[in-house]
């Protein structure tokens, strides 16, 4: 077996062994966050399309209750 002598030796092979080990985890660490992102970004979407019905719906309620605020206003003014 290698028999390493110099202590200078043993820290950049010890550090390279580590690196190699710990590789796949950052590689899956990283896929995991392209995934995370990607719902998060579909959940955004989402919420953004929801409130915009929620605006249109809330402006078809307007426009109703201002026709319903003009039709009383015709009906007195058309009795006199």
């Amino acid at each position: 077996m290698l028999h390493i002598k110099s202590k200078k030796m043993m820290l950049p092979l010890l550090i390279s062994v580590i690196a190699m080990l710990l590789s796949p985890t950052i590689t899956s660490a990283a896929s995991e966050t392209g995934s995370t992102a990607a719902r998060q970004a579909a959940d955004q979407k989402a919420a953004l399309a929801k409130k915009a019905a929620d605006r249109k719906k809330a402006e078809e309620q307007k426009a109703a209750e201002g026709q319903k605020a003009v039709e009383p206003q015709t009906e007195t003014s058309g009795e006199k």
